[in-house]
């Protein structure tokens, strides 16, 4: 039963790598309502690394309404993952 959770474990965290990979690459995509797609699924994962990768973004998106919503979700990753540290 420990060895099936391990492995469960395992699994989990290289699906989890694979699909952050996929969704960082569509976070620059041609395509509007992948980038969409990829800021959804980042908006869910807080962390250092998705700050500097959305800082990154925003120096890219040439779309201003999605530059504002990638801004708004840096704006409160840093506040929340600052809360984090205290």
């Amino acid at each position: 039963m420990l060895l099936t959770f391990g492995l469960g474990t395992v699994v989990g965290a290289v699906l989890a790598h694979e699909s952050m990979g996929r969704h960082r690459a569509d976070l620059f995509s041609r395509r509007p309502l992948r980038r969409l797609s990829a800021l959804g699924y980042l908006s869910g994962h807080a962390s250092v690394e998705a700050v500097r990768l959305l800082h990154d973004y925003l120096a890219w998106e040439p779309h201003p309404i999605l530059r504002k919503r990638a801004d708004a979700m840096v704006r409160r990753m840093e506040r929340n993952l600052g809360k984090a540290r205290s």
